[in-house]
């Protein structure tokens, strides 16, 4: 089971919804407050398998299993066409289900990470658990039998399709952005109806350095 929270009663239909993909260790209880700043836009968010609230299952790790997981939201919420937000390595989950369900996707927007979907170093796992999950309380946002299940199966891949529609790039300019010039560079070469927009005063967590700014760029985007 896939837990995802969604804002659709009392949402505004004329509205086109907004598609959420937290980052890595993210929850969808932790943007509650941003589905309530872009009401009465109906939003969804899902917690990926091993986070939150959805199933930890043994194995099903790679990209291709993190997909499945929005094709459940999306056939459980019955949406049908909708705005995709993803952050962090949430922007590979979004990019690869929009590579194969184009024709869903209003728009995408992209929040400090590269078109790719990157395998994960051998001694990651134990160094993430140790030195972030449990000292900042978050073994129950996400699974170390996740983070580890991440580094066994994860393979790289670079994410290439063609989407003809807008496309929102968001980018930390401070130390701790994950998104280089080169990788800018790689958007530019395969989404034509682009646009960049960079936080000056943020690296990679801009929610938490410059929300306001990032919230309503977000909206007057979709707008």
């Amino acid at each position: 089971m896939i837990h995802y929270m969604d804002s659709k009663q009392d949402s505004d239909r004329s509205l086109i919804p907004l598609l959420i993909c937290p980052g890595l260790s993210e929850t969808a209880e932790e943007y509650v407050d941003f589905l309530e700043y872009i009401f009465p836009r109906r939003g969804i968010v899902l917690s990926f398998r091993g986070r939150g609230q959805s199933e930890t299952p043994p194995k099903g790790y790679n990209l291709e299993h993190h997909v499945s997981d929005i094709e459940s939201v999306v056939r459980q919420s019955g949406v049908k066409y909708f705005h995709l937000f993803g952050y962090s390595r949430g922007v590979s989950y979004a990019l690869g289900y929009a590579k194969r369900n184009q024709d869903q996707i209003a728009s995408i927007i992209v929040q400090d990470y590269p078109c790719e979907h990157k395998a994960m170093p051998p001694t990651w796992p134990e160094d993430y658990i140790e030195n972030y999950l449990i000292p900042h309380h978050r073994t129950l946002s996400m699974r170390p039998e996740a983070v580890r299940g991440i580094q066994i199966e994860s393979t790289q891949e670079i994410i290439k399709f063609k989407f003809e529609r807008s496309m929102l790039v968001i980018r930390g300019l401070l130390e701790g952005s994950l998104l280089s010039g080169e990788d800018i560079k790689r958007y530019r070469n395969q989404f034509l109806d682009l646009q960049i927009c960079e936080f000056k005063k943020s690296g990679h967590d801009i929610r938490h350095t410059e929300k306001a700014r990032l919230y309503e760029t977000i909206t007057e985007f979709l707008a």
